[in-house]
């Protein structure tokens, strides 16, 4: 009986958290600036902390010939997108920008090292003073690996999450997090389950403070997005974030609040476009970036 009520009551605790992290009704509205739409794939945006600079991946239409590009915040409207000074041409290909909390970094992946360009590392460059990055650094050993990682995201301490098909994982791709030692060195960790599983999971945002994670995981016919939350110490899945069933989903995005999300998906004739949904109820709408 007692073992009865245990389970009980766990069943109990379980349907009250699943109502409190019920996945959003809202349906995701297509975000892309004007300036920035085109018959390409735009995807992966991220902003500077004033919100004047915005970073993001542009592609064919095919997603394919991937390029890092920039608009800025001048007289009103996101202007017309430009490649920053750090960006290689192609066929050297380089994606999923990000820019810290602080602005003083950019992490983003590129095949500049493999002679082939198939190898995707993340390399990172650093925000002088007046406002020039810095030459591209690329990552040491054991954040790369002999196999591609993608959507490098630093979180508010310090540690980057990013996805790998590195040998010793879960699946097909899974998720990691990366810890910079006192020494500089680097330690490497598999996210684990139920992050991880035999699929294939390669793209990971996670919260400014830490409580949620989106996931992009190859679990069916295509890719889609998945929420977790932090809860005694581990991640606990809520469920697939509503979208186009018969496109993929790729580069998310969370507000500072984790209120609100951002990614990609294709639209029609558009290609790819960036598109938006609220994850809460009364959602803070000073975000993405209003440029005025």
């Amino acid at each position: 009986m007692v073992a009865l009520r245990c389970f009980h009551w766990a069943a109990i605790s379980i349907f009250i958290v699943s109502i409190a992290w019920s996945q959003p009704e809202d349906t995701p509205r297509r975000w892309t600036p004007p300036a920035i739409s085109s018959s390409g794939y735009e995807s992966s945006p991220t902003f500077t902390p004033d919100g004047r600079e915005m970073y993001f991946l542009s592609a064919d239409p095919d997603f394919d010939k991937y390029r890092v590009m920039v608009s800025r915040c001048q007289r009103g409207a996101w202007s017309k997108p430009e490649v920053p000074s750090f960006a290689q041409p192609l066929p050297i290909v380089e994606a999923d920008p990000f820019v810290t909390y602080d602005g003083r970094r950019l992490y983003y992946i590129s095949t500049r090292q493999d002679p082939k360009h198939e190898d995707f590392d993340i390399w990172m460059v650093e925000r002088s003073t007046n406002g020039a990055w810095s030459e591209p650094k690329r990552l040491p050993e054991p954040v790369n690996s002999p196999t591609s990682e993608l959507l490098p995201r630093e979180d508010m301490q310090g540690r980057l999450y990013f996805g790998s098909a590195r040998e010793g994982g879960a699946g097909q791709g899974d998720i990691y997090m990366a810890t910079r030692q006192a020494d500089g060195n680097w330690q490497v960790e598999n996210v684990g389950p139920p992050v991880n599983t035999p699929a294939f999971e390669y793209e990971a945002e996670v919260s400014r403070d830490g409580s949620t994670m989106i996931v992009v995981a190859h679990r069916t016919e295509r890719s889609h997005l998945y929420q977790y939350k932090w809860r005694d110490d581990r991640w606990v899945e809520v469920g697939e974030i509503p979208a186009l069933a018969e496109q993929f989903q790729v580069g998310p995005l969370l507000s500072p609040a984790g209120d609100r999300l951002l990614f990609a998906q294709r639209d029609g004739e558009r290609s790819g476009e960036m598109f938006l949904i609220d994850l809460a109820p009364k959602a803070a709408e000073v975000w993405p970036p209003r440029c005025r």
